[in-house]
């Protein structure tokens, strides 16, 4: 039989095997996502082996959507690490058989110790499910490997109820993306959801000056801030307008006065503004030209409802987050 073929057989196997736990679901299922829903502590996965390696990804799964959750092994549990669990606490002790010795001996700890068990097993009539409060069934017909005794269907199987739990679990609690993000702040994920007032430019690092101010003492604001702008606002503080390093470029050569007179005279009125609780990525397509004025920007004024600005976002500040214009 060629590699393909093995392949083909062993996925097959594995896809069957994740297929017949849909016909298995029922009110066992809903129980363990009520108990998982109402832990008061945290949830946590123990197992041994490959089965372990397994939980820890289950663990890592529910700590993503902000449950709070951690492996244990079962091997170091009864050396100590049984001191991580408390009362309130759920334990999710994955064991095909259900009578795997490591596991098995801290089922009688974790019942003196107050927390919830629920069980991942392919044997209703274990030591596991007998402890257990809650038993998913999650036994498979056949491992995929041809001796039948590498665990392989079987891992894929309580891997696929774990994620079915987790997702439940989202939709009981209705996670949303900006929430599931925060527990994401590496990568692209979460920068997706950074919004501006955790980028921008505010208090001493922003220039913000009177429309009447002249030049001279904009410049030495925009120096004192060490930025690319200046912020104008009109009599009562609200944003009338903006003056770049660009704009003194150009008005340098037709007004060799411009030191003398005011801001008012080569600032930018009206300028495209954002609030601060928008996300990055809108203030990237308005610096890509999708505004009203449909000009690239190097700088955005950031207000507030009432106009009255808050700070400013740079361009360059977003590239040292590495928030890329593409």
């Amino acid at each position: 039989m060629s590699s393909i073929e093995v392949a083909k057989r062993v996925l097959k196997t594995e896809a069957e095997a994740v297929e017949g736990l849909i016909a298995r679901l029922g009110p066992e299922f809903d129980k363990a996502v009520e108990v998982l829903q109402g832990c008061e502590g945290r949830i946590v996965v123990t197992g041994m082996g490959k089965t372990g390696i397994i939980g820890r990804k289950i663990s890592a799964t529910f700590a993503s959507i902000g449950v709070p959750s951690f492996f244990m092994s079962a091997a170091e549990a009864r050396h100590g690490d049984m001191g991580m669990v408390e009362p309130g606490d759920v334990v999710l002790a994955i064991s095909n058989s259900g009578e795997t010795e490591e596991v098995v001996l801290l089922l009688p700890t974790v019942k003196e110790i107050g927390a919830r068990l629920i069980a991942l097993t392919g044997n209703a009539g274990s030591a596991l499910a007998r402890y257990s409060d809650v038993v998913l069934d999650v036994g498979v017909e056949k491992e995929a490997c041809p001796l039948g005794l590498v665990p392989t269907s079987s891992t894929t199987a309580s891997l696929a109820m774990g994620d079915a739990l987790a997702v439940a679990l989202i939709e009981r609690t209705g996670l949303k993306a900006e929430e599931f993000a925060a527990y994401h702040p590496g990568g692209s994920l979460g920068k997706r959801f950074i919004k501006v007032k955790d980028v921008m430019r505010c208090g001493g690092s922003s220039a913000i000056v009177r429309r009447d101010a002249v030049m001279k003492d904009v410049l030495l604001a925009i120096t004192a801030a060490r930025a690319g702008a200046a912020l104008v606002v009109d009599e009562e503080g609200v944003l009338a307008g903006i003056f770049t390093d660009g704009d003194l470029r150009r008005s340098l050569e037709r007004h060799p006065d411009l030191m003398e007179r005011t801001v008012d005279d080569f600032m930018v009125h009206d300028p495209v503004r954002i609030g601060s609780g928008e996300l990055v990525v809108e203030a990237l397509k308005i610096m890509r030209g999708d505004n009203p004025k449909k000009r690239k920007l190097d700088e955005i004024p950031v207000v507030d409802r009432d106009g009255k600005p808050l700070g400013i976002l740079d361009v360059v500040d977003l590239i040292s987050y590495r928030i890329e214009l593409k």
